[in-house]
């Protein structure tokens, strides 16, 4: 029997669609797993979104917003930060969950969209099932999906259009005058969550895909279908314009945000923008292969679903072109900026995982296999990772039976997977969410007493300045969810400063040591007299430098360079005015 004809088999089609219910149970369990932890996967600019957010609720006032970074106050439309204020009810309830549910929720009302329209263009609900199961398998949609971000907003935003034309296609497409509102309102909150920039990707895929509905006859679309476009896009636009209305400082909003947001992104920053265009770290041929990347442990299949595009170009279906021309729609505009990120193609992922689904069985088995095969791999560094920390830390066991129980699951899915063709496909994204899980299962143990001051620290530290290493941006906004009593200030870890320096400047500090320092038993530090160590916990390093990431894989350093004890650190000779004396220090 063939085994891509499974799909066929009507005996076992309530097994498979309970099996796809239980999965996409799962894949909600994941995203809410640790959601509260400090160590989730993110993008640093949830530190300054979270820091806007704090000071504007603190302000009582919905606008201007407000902030303490330099030339960052309007980087984001307000959008982002009214949420979070409403989620924490205006700061009164000041956690990271809170910050964040609101975006696993626009995640899995993506995903959402995603099985629907899956199972409309295919007929089949396990294809809408696998379609979602995928988008949520996708590593940047579980990475930038669940933080303080403005993406889990502005990808349900900016899909939900193309779904609302696509879900009732002939019946939307002619519509005159309800769609075209209704688009235009659905497109103008995703800009009030990013940017009016993002008009032009949007209003040339709509165009397109009118244009495409008439079969590229020009003059029908001009005369039909133009105006409704043209329409739906003033409207967004006019509807972003409301900030301006209503913002008291306008001005403000032109200089740091239109100016500097939006026209800095077409600043080569001193290279020539053609160079930038086709060699480096920004050319757009990084942003291509931005889409396999995105796809996390999906890349395999991914990648053979594009190739499978293009040799079957011909063969696909309408609907399909239309996903397809957002998707090029995506790279093409966002190829225009100097600055090009994989995390602007976000946008697409929803219309990759549905063309996924529909061209599940047409992959190759191979290319899942190989997905499962670097699966094994993280699943061996995840185990190694316990078992070190476990080692460096003499004590009670720090993961539980049920943790082991799901690293053995998930290899013995992988074998399944490995030696049963006809289960390769299926467990292939069931691997790949577990693999997620457990991820942040291995890091669980960093959100408990671990990776927390003790009481007695929290209680010292009550109300008082407290300097933190920063390496980003408004990052010590990171820390005042570890130490919620005091006021904390970010030192910048540039300066290279040892633990003498910062205690002739800081009375009170904290400072990145290696995890096997063991000077809080000790209370005192060698060195540095006048120092007592207040409390200590472990935390992660971030943003590694070439040279450390180099010792990390290949130096046989992975364990040392990740986990590293931070130490709160008192000191008897700094001056107490350390906010006004240091304040060069900061990051700003």
């Amino acid at each position: 029997m063939n085994p891509d004809s499974i799909d066929n088999m009507p005996a076992s089609s309530g097994w498979r669609l309970a099996g796809c219910l239980l999965a996409l149970l799962l894949a909600v369990f994941v995203y809410f797993y640790g959601l509260d932890g400090q160590h989730i996967p993110k993008n640093g600019d949830e530190y300054p979104y979270s820091h806007i957010t704090r000071l504007t609720a603190k302000s009582g006032k919905l606008l201007p917003l407000q902030s303490n970074l330099d030339h960052m106050r309007n980087t984001k439309p307000p959008l982002l930060f009214w949420q979070g204020i409403v989620s924490t009810k205006w700061g009164s309830a000041w956690t990271l969950w809170n910050l964040r549910y609101p975006s696993v929720i626009y995640t899995l009302l993506t995903a959402f969209l995603v099985m629907l329209l899956a199972r409309k263009m295919s007929g089949s609900i396990e294809s809408g099932a696998i379609a979602a199961l995928s988008f949520l398998a996708f590593f940047s949609t579980y990475r930038y999906g669940r933080p303080f971000l403005t993406d889990p907003a502005l990808v349900f935003w900016l899909f939900l259009p193309f779904f609302t034309l696509l879900y009732r296609r002939k019946t939307s497409f002619d519509s005159r005058f309800f769609i075209p509102l209704l688009l235009g309102c659905q497109v103008g909150i995703g800009l009030l969550y990013k940017s009016f920039a993002l008009a032009v990707p949007v209003c040339f895929a709509l165009s397109w895909w009118y244009l495409h509905h008439r079969d590229y006859r020009l003059q029908t679309f001009l005369t039909r279908d133009s105006w409704k476009v043209v329409g739906s896009c003033l409207l967004a636009l006019l509807i972003f314009g409301l900030w301006f209305l209503l913002d008291p400082d306008p001005k403000g909003v032109w200089q740091e945000f239109v100016i500097g947001e939006n026209a800095g992104k077409f600043d080569p920053q001193g290279g020539s923008y053609l160079g930038k265009l086709l060699w480096g770290t920004s050319s757009i041929w990084r942003l291509a292969l931005d889409f396999l990347s995105n796809a996390g442990l999906l890349i395999f299949p991914v990648t053979a679903l594009f190739f499978i595009a293009v040799r079957d170009h011909r063969e696909l279906g309408s609907d399909q072109r239309l996903l397809w021309i957002w998707v090029i729609t995506l790279f093409i505009v966002f190829s225009l900026p100097s600055q090009r990120d994989g995390r602007y193609l976000m946008a697409a992922m929803p219309a990759l995982a549905i063309l996924l689904a529909i061209a599940w069985q047409k992959i190759s088995r191979s290319w899942f296999v190989a997905s499962l095969a670097v699966s094994i791999i993280l699943i061996a560094v995840g185990g190694y990772l316990s078992i070190r920390l476990q080692q460096q830390l003499a004590g009670p066991s720090l993961y539980p039976w049920h943790f082991w129980l799901l690293l053995a699951v998930t290899a013995i899915l992988v074998i399944a997977g490995l030696i049963v063709p006809a289960a390769t496909r299926h467990l292939t994204v069931i691997v790949t969410l577990l693999v997620l899980f457990q991820f942040a299962a291995v890091l669980h143990p960093l959100d408990g007493p671990l990776g927390n001051y003790p009481a007695a620290a929290l209680k010292e530290a009550k109300g008082r300045e407290v300097w933190v290493p920063c390496n980003f941006r408004a990052v010590e906004e990171g820390h005042r969810f570890v130490i919620p009593d005091a006021d904390v200030h970010g030192y910048r870890s540039s300066l290279n400063l040892n633990t003498p320096q910062l205690a002739e400047r800081y009375p009170l500090f904290a400072r990145m040591m290696p995890i096997t320092d063991s000077s809080n038993e000790a209370g005192q530090l060698a060195g540095c007299s006048g120092c007592r160590v207040v409390g200590s916990r472990l935390d992660l390093r971030s943003r590694h430098n070439g040279k450390e990431l180099q010792e990390m894989f290949f130096g046989g350093k992975l364990f040392q360079l990740l986990f590293v004890r931070e130490t709160l650190i008192e000191s008897t000779a700094a001056p107490k005015n350390a906010a006004q004396l240091w304040v060069a220090d900061e990051c700003r």
